[in-house]
């Protein structure tokens, strides 16, 4: 595990991070941990959650298995084990398809996760925060939170709608100590855009080396994939004091890929 950008100590702090068990979401995760916060972490799977949980380098840690793709799994965030003084939204998944051969269910439960949850969690824990003074809302969004591109209908308008919904908060919170701010990674090494290599492939009739080279980063100047260790390390300067006055601001980690 790299070293942190800043010096943050979050001795004391809550700390709830969905989608916790791979990728950006574990990676935020080790990192707040290792600040000392007291890190939750939120998958489909109970037994991994914890079992992430327990190692990593602190203490107080909790896993918890919701499927925030469901109506029940949404209801569950009232609870208050999910109330939290820092939040990472990061939880969500990828299906790539036309929008005329579009699943409805799926789409409905893209936004569930990536859009309804957030606004759920985010309800839950705002009343502490602001009790408190203090909260950072980290929402991990991505570039396609900026932009758009063919056969992601239901990512994209729930990437756009986390925009608009941190932006909100932060325009609610921003006098009681609470930042809310997005985090826009281009392609980055997870699970999750190894499953969207080979969709990508399928879709497109070419091989997953081409999807890689002719597609994820044809735009990019910085020709390979991001870290999920790099989008944490953001993760970690927003959750810092010295980011205590920025709120409501979408950080590009693309590469370049918006630029041109």
């Amino acid at each position: 595990m790299n070293a942190p950008i800043v010096n943050v100590d979050l001795s004391g702090r809550k700390a709830l991070v969905t989608g916790g068990v791979s990728g950006i979401g574990l990676a935020c995760a080790r990192k707040l941990a290792g600040a000392g916060a007291a890190v939750t972490i939120v998958d489909l799977s109970e037994e991994a959650a914890q079992q992430t949980a327990d190692a990593l380098p602190g203490s107080g840690d909790v896993g918890i298995g919701v499927d925030l793709s469901t109506p029940e799994g949404l209801d569950s965030l009232d609870d208050d084990r999910f109330r939290t003084d820092i939040l990472v939204n990061n939880a969500g998944f990828q299906v790539v398809a036309p929008v005329h051969e579009y699943p409805t269910e799926v789409f409905t439960a893209i936004h569930n996760v990536l859009l309804h949850a957030p606004f759920r969690l985010i309800r839950a824990s705002l009343p502490g925060m602001y009790e408190r003074g203090w909260g950072r809302i980290v929402n991990i969004s991505s570039a396609h939170g900026l932009i758009a591109s063919p056969y992601k209908s239901g990512y994209i308008s729930a990437k756009h709608g986390l925009e608009g919904l941190s932006k909100t908060v932060a325009m609610e919170a921003g006098g009681q100590g609470v930042t809310s701010n997005c985090i826009n990674p281009g392609y980055v090494r997870t699970p999750l855009v190894a499953k969207q290599i080979a969709d990508q492939a399928k879709t497109h009739g070419i091989g997953e080396d081409e999807v890689v080279e002719k597609i994820m980063l044809t735009r990019p100047s910085v020709k390979r994939l991001v870290e999920a260790d790099e989008v944490a390390d953001l993760a970690m300067f927003l959750c810092s004091d010295a980011a205590q006055s920025i709120t409501g601001s979408s950080y590009r980690i693309d590469g370049g890929w918006l630029s041109n």
